[in-house]
Order: C-alpha cells, then structure tokens, then sequence
C-alpha cells in the first residue's frame, strides 16, 4: 500500500514522530472508503462506560455485542474503530489486522456524583495497546475542569510512551467543569482553546466538539471582536478550530454527539469539510440506528466528504 500525495503531506507535518507513530498514522489515513483522501470517519463506542448500556445501546439491541461495531466500521469502510479496552479485546482476535483500533485509555462514568469534579480514569495501558495490534490510544482531557490540571499531566506521560513505542495518541478535548458554563463547554472560543490545548499536549489526531457563535471568556470576546474573526457559519468555525490545531498541520475530526436527524448530520460534515476538517468521529449517530439505516447514512457521510454530496 503505497501512501498517496495527500496522506504524505499530512505526515510530513508530524516531524518530530518516530516512523512507527507515523506508520500507524499512515494506516489510518489509507483505510477504508476515504483512504488516501486525508478525510477520516472513525467510529467511537465509549459511550456504554459514559452513559450506561440502555441509555446507550436499547435503541438498536444488536449493539450490545461489541463484534457488531468492529463490523460495522468494516462494512461501512471507515478508517479506524475506537473504543474501551473490553469492547477491543471481546473482537480484538476475529477482526486482526482488518481495521485500525483506537484503545480508549481513560473514562468517565454517570454515577460518580456532581460533587466529585470532571474527571475520568485510567482504564488501560499504552501495553494493552500494543498487545492488542491498536494504531492509536484515545485519552479524554476536561479543560475548564478543576481535575484537567492532572488529566494534562496523565497523557503528557502516557503520550510520551505511547510515542516511544510507536504508538499514536488521539486527545479528546472536551470542555467541561468548573470553569465552564454550559453555553460555553461549545463556544467558538473555548472550542478553540481546547483544540490548542491538545495540540501543545502533543495529539496527532484532536477530536473536538463542532461549536456555536457563543464567546465565553470577557477577554477572547475583546479580540474577536477587535480582530472581526469569522465565526458567523458552522464552516468558518470550522476554520477557526483548523487555525488553533497549529494552522491544519494536526489532523482534527468533529464528534456527532447525541443521536439527531440524518439531515443535521449530513450538514455538519458539509461543514466540517468546507472549513477544512479532517473529517468525523460518528458514534450515536450511527450505531444507534439500525445496520441498515446506519450504512446508508455513513455511506452518504464519505460521498460528502468525496466531495460527491
């Protein structure tokens, strides 16, 4: 498999990664329907240890299995499968080597209490990562939490080994906590500042929230405003979080969150790709449908992101 011009462009700007970093990067890129593209569709299934199993998988039942996710990102050509170290090792054996695997390190739970700060365990290890053939770990960072201080330290620390070790890092960056109010965890200026958190914390791939209009902090609100940042349209918003990810030279994707109409879906990669992201990081919004449905929809997702829709 020879990489295209496309996908060594986007390699090219990690220069400080060793190349086993690099090759899994390279894995990533050249899965799949949008393999080459330097487009990305990853499916995340994380969301059982986050919101428990019913709230998460009773809408469609065959989801409960964890087979059924490793062949839903084959089936539809998506470019990687991620999730939490007993959902990779349950397929980790029949799925070898088919689809790129991004160990999920750490988790939250909603059981924890409102008092107990904005935080997630550790899970799994960089090891477990590489027992199991992953190309990448996944770690969630809270900015705005009174916990985030040692959410940085943690992968700062698991970045590096995982790094020494040839393994890539992907760095969830979503706001949330202390600091933050509700409008704000999406606000443009926040979502910006969490993509640049994650990019000095060393990510390959940044995935964040899409975000509003909405400006949060007093003294990002005075440059925007003096520097008439567009932040007007999804797309230029888009733009604004590409610029914080070090001017694009860090692949960033854009999670689908809650599951919502294939319509809303579909316009958010139209943004997506317009503001030059990478691409999407789709959970809810397709393991929650039925097989079916789901393909049809990841389907149209990677003609949008073709440029074809």
């Amino acid at each position: 498999m020879r990489a295209t011009r496309i996908v060594q462009k986007i390699l090219a700007n990690y220069e400080g990664e060793a190349p086993g970093v690099k090759a899994n990067l390279c894995r990533m890129l050249m899965q799949g329907k949008l393999g080459g593209t330097g487009k990305m569709i990853i499916l995340p299934v994380d969301q059982g240890f986050e919101h428990g199993p019913a709230r998460t998988f009773a809408a469609n039942p065959a989801a409960y299995d964890p087979h059924y996710h490793y062949q839903l990102a084959l089936d539809a050509g998506l470019n990687a499968y991620a999730a939490p170290l007993g959902m990779i090792e349950a397929g980790a054996d029949t799925y070898a080597g088919q689809i790129p695997t991004i160990l999920k390190v750490n988790s939250a739970n909603s059981l924890m209490s409102d008092t107990a700060g904005k935080n997630q365990a550790i899970t799994a290890s960089v090891d477990d990562a590489l027992r199991l053939g992953c190309a990448a770990i996944g770690f969630t960072i809270y900015p705005g939490s009174d916990c985030a201080l040692d959410m940085f330290e943690e992968i700062s620390a698991m970045r590096e080994e995982a790094a020494a070790k040839g393994v890539a890092t992907v760095i969830w960056s979503y706001p949330r906590g202390e600091a933050i109010t509700k409008d704000g965890e999406t606000g443009i200026d926040v979502a910006a500042y969490a993509a640049q958190i994650a990019a000095l914390l060393g990510a390959h791939i940044i995935k964040i929230k899409l975000s509003t209009d909405h400006l949060m902090l007093p003294e990002a609100k005075k440059v925007y405003e003096e520097k008439q940042i567009d932040i007007a349209t999804q797309a230029a918003r888009v733009k604004h979080c590409m610029q914080a990810s070090f001017n694009g030279r860090r692949i960033v994707v854009f999670s689908g969150g809650a599951k919502k109409g294939a319509d809303s879906v579909y316009d958010d990669a139209r943004a997506i790709r317009d503001g030059g992201g990478n691409g999407s990081i789709i959970g809810r919004n397709s393991f929650q449908r039925d097989r079916e449905e789901a393909l049809a929809m990841l389907s149209k997702l990677v003609d949008i992101y073709k440029g074809k829709a």
